[in-house]
């Protein structure tokens, strides 16, 4: 088992989970500032957790 790759499948999955969050704030959005802080927030961290891991397993390669 590679570590590397594990840990980019952790962080890929922690960035679904963060875009998730982000889209049920987004559905269930009253409109104030609190809710749009919170938006952007979830969001940019879930698409950075996910870019992160999706790149973290495509380079390392399989050395078994």
């Amino acid at each position: 088992m590679n570590l590397k790759r594990i840990f980019g499948a952790l962080l890929t999955l922690l960035g679904i989970g963060g875009l998730i969050y982000a889209a049920v704030l987004f559905v269930n959005a009253s409109g104030g500032a609190r809710d749009v802080k919170a938006l952007i927030i979830y969001g940019m961290l879930g698409l950075l957790f996910f870019i992160a891991g999706i790149s973290l397993v495509r380079t390392t390669k399989d050395e078994s």
